[in-house]
């Protein structure tokens, strides 16, 4: 985590935010719009083992073709190896993030997916990309990160990916 202001071993902080707009069934229409809530991360990931990725941004080929699909098609092999959430964080706004999740048909909060909100973890992390979220995974056991990946090039998807990540649990 080279340039982070958190490293493997470190806690994960306690003041850490995201918005998101809960599952619903009476929401799951594409074109419905839920209301966007706090998701405290320090509260929700207490205890637990966490699969936090963030993509630059929702619906783009990268993301959408290839970095969210291997985690939803790996879900059950991620809950399988221990893991209570996965979350995907974005520089969007929460209603463009929970569009993405029905237009992948994720239901149920399966897939906690958040917007990383004026950038305030990633640019703790130091991993931005101009004004929006770097490509990473970190994974969070019982309030500790213990993996951190971040892809150095554009496009790439290699250590911030489901596969790199399964390996690492």
């Amino acid at each position: 985590m080279s340039g982070a202001t958190l490293k493997l071993g470190d806690n994960f902080p306690d003041d850490v935010i995201f918005k998101y707009v809960p599952y619903s069934d009476e929401k799951a229409d594409i074109k419905a719009c839920g209301i966007p809530v706090d998701y405290n991360a320090s509260k929700e990931f207490a205890g637990k083992k966490v699969v936090l990725f963030a993509v630059p941004g929702a619906f783009t080929p990268g993301c959408s073709v290839r970095h969210l699909p291997g985690y939803i098609e790996n879900l059950e092999t991620l809950r399988s190896k221990g893991v209570d959430t996965v979350i995907v964080i974005a520089f969007n706004d929460p209603f463009v993030m929970s569009a993405w999740a029905k237009a992948n048909n994720v239901k149920n909060d399966d897939i906690i997916f958040a917007s990383d909100v004026g950038l305030k973890f990633s640019q703790r992390l130091g991993w931005t990309n101009g004004e929006r979220t770097a490509r990473y995974a970190l994974i969070i056991d019982n309030g500790k990160i213990i993996y951190a990946g971040k892809e150095e090039k554009p496009g790439e998807i290699g250590v911030s990916g489901a596969e790199a990540v399964l390996a690492k649990l």
